[in-house]
């Protein structure tokens, strides 16, 4: 699936020593409870408490049937007896391995990126930031998300590891909680409202002690975010828009209940799947898409393409939408670091303010007239 670049996947990761979960943790310490605000995330909340806090997972993949807690303390810190947790992390944590390029965002707007020792597919990172700490040697390759090299992941030692999963089991990460170190889910990927995925930061400031950092980064991306949506207020014409494009013959296209399609909602623009729901992507025939999207407006997102020649070599049909037609595609794919990382993917879902004015700037030019994009540029 990474060959469909529209389809916004990110994959994989692990479980742990489940003991059984009830309301007596908060019950029993609820006097020293203080619960983070969480204004926009659905899948996590974070509990602090006098000598230690509690992260709560309760979405680490669509439809997870159960919740992870972990508790995150100082080094002899000793915690209640009655206090039941899948994994503990000793904080403020020194050393760390993510497996999203999601997460890289996040560490570095922390100041914390020199705390990354290792990542599945250094390649995939785009931020110049932490390439350079690539390239002086003191951020280890632990292989693929799909084929992680546990053996090099236990030499690196980390505090801790924050991965993620589309289903639950993975035997790469069982092995790693037998060896001591924890492993943590993170499901930043499975947020459809764009605020939402942004609000994690809030959980990577809770491991390093800077709650009131992540706290004050979040709300300016907020502000700046709810200002975007603030110029579209009174649109009233809203152009059309299709998303997507073919792969073996199927065409793939985000479901009206997406992270993606809210960015083309909030920026004041017609999804002509707006009224789908579901988890992954659509798979529709071409001829379906072409009767119901051939006058679309705008097209956004066509898979990997960055230019109208590479889209009519992989099929003449496209010429036969109007926005194929009008010149006025859309395109994320070709802004990528200096190995190949598609930015979007590493970087958006900390910026959601940014994919917005990206989207009103297209499909309403004259309320940003100075702005330059920064994902979404016109094809080739």
């Amino acid at each position: 699936m990474k060959k469909i670049a529209f389809i916004f996947a990110l994959i994989l990761l692990w479980n742990c020593k489940e003991q059984p979960k009830n309301n007596s943790t908060e019950t029993q310490i609820a006097p020293q409870a203080e619960k983070v605000e969480i204004s926009y995330a659905e899948g996590f909340s974070i509990t602090n408490y006098d000598d230690f806090k509690i992260i709560t997972v309760n979405s680490p993949w669509p439809n997870a049937e159960k919740e992870f807690t972990y508790v995150l303390a100082e080094k002899n810190i000793q915690l209640p007896d009655t206090l039941q947790f899948d994994q503990k992390v000793i904080v403020p944590i020194q050393h760390i391995v993510v497996t999203s390029t999601t997460h890289i965002p996040s560490l570095e707007s922390l100041g914390q990126e020199h705390t990354l020792i290792g990542f599945p597919h250094l390649d995939y990172i785009s931020s110049e930031k932490t390439r350079n700490l690539i390239k002086e040697g003191k951020i280890e390759e632990i292989g693929e998300n799909e084929h992680i090299n546990t053996e090099v992941l236990l030499n690196l030692h980390p505090d801790v590891v924050i991965g993620f999963a589309v289903e639950g089991g993975n035997k790469t990460f069982e092995t790693v909680k037998k060896s001591g170190i924890p492993v943590v889910y993170n499901g930043d990927w499975t947020e459809t409202d764009p605020l939402g995925k942004a609000e994690w930061i809030k959980f990577f400031g809770a491991f390093y002690h800077q709650e009131e950092k992540a706290e004050q980064i979040f709300n300016e991306i907020e502000e700046a975010y709810l200002s975007a949506k603030k110029l579209v207020q009174h649109v009233k014409k809203q152009p059309t828009v299709l998303a997507g494009s073919m792969y073996k013959d199927i065409w793939y296209l985000p479901y009206g209940n997406s992270w993606q399609a809210q960015f083309i909602k909030e920026a004041k623009a017609h999804y002509l799947y707006a009224e789908t729901t579901g988890n992954g992507s659509i798979s529709a025939a071409f001829e379906s898409v072409l009767d119901k999207a051939q006058n679309a407006d705008y097209w956004i997102a066509p898979g990997s393409f960055t230019s109208y020649e590479q889209m009519l070599n992989a099929s003449e049909h496209y010429q036969e939408f109007k926005a194929f037609q009008e010149k006025k595609i859309y395109s994320f794919a070709g802004i990528r670091g200096e190995t190949g990382g598609v930015l979007y993917y590493e970087l958006a879902p900390q910026r959601p303010d940014l994919v917005l004015k990206d989207l009103i700037k297209i499909f309403h030019p004259e309320l940003l007239t100075d702005y330059k994009t920064t994902f979404f540029k016109a094809l080739e």
